[in-house]
């Protein structure tokens, strides 16, 4: 139920590695105001709906289903939020999980890490983060890496790294060209057909004001985020990076996590069969991007994705997922893997918990 897409000889060696183990999760919230660009993204119905979708995410994601959530998930296009399957994991396999804010918007309602980062101006400016907080939330996710490649090493699991940041696979491709790397018309959105001309346009004005020329690869990477980027990424790019000394690390999702390796790769070398990036096949096999050819672009990224497949789902929210919409986040694609490496789940198994998640969540709306 997984498939390597890249790399495949370091795919299995890290596979090979994590087999029967169960992981510590750490998810990275974060906020560009780039998100709050009309049509940007789906995860929202609206741009307001979207200043609290990683909020909403990171309260089902330790809460689960409760009455009455503080931040209920936000209404999407169509779908159901990846959360679900995240979930359904953590709850299941009873996963030992970290929230961090690396920059939010608004408070988050559940207890978080706070790395003192502060949400992203819209990528189009040019000046997304000041320099200073990249540089401490580098360090702070150095720092955190550390401690949880100490502690997945100590209890033998390994780490997964996830993220929800709404609008990121825009900042994904801003960093990823400011990078050097080619990635125009490859990243994937959380539409069923990817808004390649709207991204493009959003990320040239933002190379622009920023005075990143696309023919030099000699940049700063923190620049670069500062730049056009996140909160979100440089902190997991240090996390990884530190924690892939002492134990196998996932970056957990799509075209984010490739740019978070993107970093990776410039900020220092490292060891190709410690860190892979894992997703879900809608990303994967995404018709309207090229994950793959993304992954190619990038020196030893090494892409594999659960196989995952809603087609016989009782739920039509999830049945959708087919179409190409949601795809994505909050690791599930990572967490889905390590329900297959896990070697206690079939596909079925995974599927008849987040239906009963989406039941009881369907029952309580209903009632309250």
């Amino acid at each position: 139920m997984i498939k390597i897409y890249t790399n495949f000889s370091q795919g299995e060696k890290w596979l090979n590695s994590t087999q029967k183990k169960i992981p510590i999760f750490a998810c990275v919230l974060g906020f560009t105001h780039t998100a709050l660009i009309p049509g940007i993204s789906t995860a929202g119905a609206t741009p307001s709906d979207r200043e609290y979708t990683a909020i909403a995410d990171g309260e089902f994601l330790i809460n689960g289903v409760k009455p009455n959530p503080k931040f209920p998930l936000p209404p999407l296009e169509k779908g159901v939020s990846p959360v679900f399957i995240s979930r359904a994991v953590v709850e299941a396999f009873n996963l030992p999980v970290y929230l961090f804010n690396a920059g939010l918007l608004h408070p988050p309602s559940v207890k978080t890490i706070d790395l003192q980062g502060l949400p992203a101006q819209c990528l189009s400016t040019g000046n997304a983060l000041p320099e200073d907080t990249v540089k401490n939330l580098y360090l702070q996710g150095l720092k955190w890496g550390k401690i949880l490649g100490k502690k997945a090493k100590s209890e033998n699991r390994y780490l997964i790294l996830g993220e929800c940041v709404v609008g990121g696979t825009t900042t994904a491709l801003s960093v990823l060209t400011a990078l050097g790397i080619h990635a125009i018309g490859k990243v994937n959105s959380s539409h069923p057909s990817c808004n390649h001309e709207q991204k493009w346009a959003i990320v040239q004005e933002g190379l622009k004001n920023a005075n990143l020329l696309l023919d030099s690869k000699d940049y700063d990477p923190l620049e670069i985020v500062a730049k056009v980027g996140d909160p979100m990424q440089i902190v997991v790019a240090g996390m990884a990076l530190s924690a892939s000394e002492y134990t196998p690390v996932m970056l957990a999702g799509g075209t984010q996590m490739l740019a978070v390796y993107g970093l990776i790769s410039h900020l220092s070398p490292l060891n190709p069969h410690s860190i892979i990036i894992g997703t879900t096949r809608w990303v994967a096999e995404d018709p309207t991007g090229d994950t793959v050819g993304l992954a190619k672009n990038i020196p030893s990224a090494c892409l594999i994705a659960t196989q995952l497949n809603f087609t016989n789902a009782h739920y039509l929210q999830l049945q959708i997922y087919e179409k190409g919409y949601v795809k994505e986040g909050v690791g599930a694609g990572g967490l889905a893997i390590a329900s297959t490496l896990a070697q206690k789940w079939t596909d079925q198994d995974l599927i008849t918990a987040i239906e009963k998640l989406i039941k009881i969540q369907t029952q309580l709306s209903t009632k309250f």
